[in-house]
């Protein structure tokens, strides 16, 4: 009878060399391609009780109206500039705000008056994303200068309000 050699085991070592390239690259591609999360804060700026701007006390505060079905610009404060109604499927129509807001300010700075500020007053029904894109819209603007696409400002100064009862609404 023949005998057998019993063969040696050897351990076999591993080679990661090949996956730990793979993971040098990859993670910081990965860490690259995620999408972060901004938290955008505006800051607001509330009134002190008892004091006023000399274009607050005469009345002369910008402010836009936002209604179930239309928007108003009003300036000086109560007399309607603009109505602005909703578009064909419903929606605010933010784009005709901008222009009519642009213009308005294109008129203030013919007559000498510099103003930043401007007042939101909504009904309570109105849903946060329209105040929130009103907010957006009164802000700033997308202008071209020299071929570059820049944010012109409009009127970043916010105040909030309730938007005046309309004649013969009752609560």
């Amino acid at each position: 009878m023949k005998r057998r050699k019993r063969s040696q085991h050897t351990d076999a070592e591993l080679d990661i060399t090949a996956f730990m390239n793979l993971m040098i690259v990859l993670v910081p591609v990965l860490l690259l391609s995620f999408v972060f999360s901004q938290i955008t804060a505006i800051d607001i700026n509330l009134p002190e009780a008892g004091s006023g701007d000399s274009d607050d006390a005469n009345g002369n505060q910008l402010e836009l109206v936002i209604r179930g079905d239309h928007m108003r610009v009003d300036y000086p404060r109560g007399i309607m500039l603009k109505r602005i109604p909703q578009t064909g499927d419903g929606e605010q129509d933010f784009a005709l705000l901008s222009l009519v807001l642009q213009e308005v300010k294109r008129r203030l700075r013919e007559k000498g008056i510099e103003t930043r500020a401007i007042s939101i007053l909504s009904e309570q029904e109105i849903d946060y994303q329209t105040i929130v894109t009103a907010m957006d819209t009164v802000r700033s603007f997308e202008a071209v200068v020299a071929a570059s696409v820049v944010d012109a400002a409009l009127f970043p100064e916010i105040s909030f309000g309730d938007a005046p009862l309309l004649a013969g609404a009752s609560k």
